[in-house]
């Protein structure tokens, strides 16, 4: 069931969802979302679901409050 084309429903890939983030992260999101030709709001939703945890960007993406709550429990 695949459909070709600019469908509104776009389905991305997990790993192009995290790069994307990770991009994002790095110069912005309006402008990772141009570079990209992704909708910003896409982008911005992607950005919540790692916020919320239910989109998993990897390992060492912890915030410095994490890291150093885990260091202090070792």
């Amino acid at each position: 069931m695949e459909e070709k084309g600019m469908s509104e429903n776009k389905q991305y890939e997990n790993a192009y969802k995290v790069q994307a983030v990770k991009l994002a992260k790095k110069i912005g999101a309006v402008k990772a979302a141009n570079e990209l030709q992704i909708p910003v709001n896409t982008l911005y939703g992607w950005i919540r679901k790692v916020k919320i945890g239910s989109l998993d960007i990897g390992c060492g993406e912890r915030s410095p409050e994490e890291s150093q709550n885990i260091a202090e429990e070792n």
